[in-house]
């Protein structure tokens, strides 16, 4: 983005971290969003579900770790980068955010609904799944998220912008595919239907916050957007740790037909 449009960005800005869409962009936005909240409900409905995922090898579990560990800290690099430019041009300023309460709960309660219910697994089982749990929750938020607010930070930083907010959210959308990445690692998550739609219906929502311009939640339209798009991604990361049992005892009970009563008496009158 050149510096004539960073200027004009700016001018928009009037709270936040991120610069509102406008005009025809709202509408692109919000069309962008439905398609692919329609893509993942009709996978929902299409596939079949649920499913786990392949078992992992020792050596594929540790390289999963190790590039976690490895974005965690190119992660800090790039922030440390932007912090320092952003303090030599007395740019830095960090608004309240009013959505980290609603995280806070919502991890925290996700936390202990799969360590309870990972218990028939055992301590080591439940504690890791519980971990993995709250670390992969606000992921599902946070990476379609980046993508769409990452071009309209909020201030530009200079003398490159762009550069800038590569060295920063280059990091952070790995951090957050390698922490999704690392779901697997739990012997509890099976990718279910509801995961899929509880998904689904969090770009739906995205896709209304778009079209009124995908608005820095200081207000009570976008933070109500804001919070009920979150709470649907750790229902959706829940939805994984959880299955519906129902659904597998199910056919069991089919493939079991009754004798027919009328066997026995006709057995009876052979010679």
């Amino acid at each position: 983005m050149n510096p004539i449009a960073e200027q004009g960005h700016a001018a928009t800005a009037h709270y936040g971290t991120w610069v509102s869409y406008g005009g025809a962009a709202r509408l692109v936005l919000a069309i962008v969003l439905l398609a692919a909240a329609a893509g993942v409900g009709c996978a929902a409905i299409r596939l079949p579900l649920p499913v786990r995922p392949a078992r992992l090898s020792a050596a594929a579990r540790a390289v999963r770790v190790v590039t976690w560990l490895l974005a965690i800290a190119a992660l800090l690099v790039g922030v440390a980068v932007n912090v320092k430019q952003a303090l030599h041009e007395h740019l830095l300023h960090v608004p309240a955010d009013p959505i980290a309460p609603v995280t806070f709960i919502g991890v925290s309660g996700i936390f202990f609904i799969i360590f309870v219910a990972g218990s028939s697994y055992g301590l080591r089982v439940a504690l890791t799944s519980a971990v993995i749990g709250a670390m992969a929750a606000p992921m599902i938020f946070e990476f379609p998220f980046d993508l769409i607010v990452m071009a309209r930070t909020y201030p530009p930083v200079p003398p490159d912008p762009a550069l800038y907010r590569i060295l920063f959210f280059g990091p952070l959308l790995l951090v957050e595919i390698t922490t999704l990445a690392l779901l697997p690692l739990s012997s509890m998550v099976r990718l279910s239907r509801a995961a899929f739609f509880c998904f689904a219906l969090m770009l739906g929502v995205f896709a209304v916050w778009g079209l009124s311009g995908f608005a820095y939640p200081s207000t009570p339209v976008p933070f109500a957007l804001n919070v009920v798009s979150k709470l649907l991604a750790l229902a959706a990361a829940l939805s994984l740790f959880v299955p519906q049992r129902a659904q597998a005892s199910a056919p069991g009970a089919a493939a079991s037909p009754p004798v027919p009563v009328m066997q026995a008496p006709a057995s009876t009158g052979e010679r």
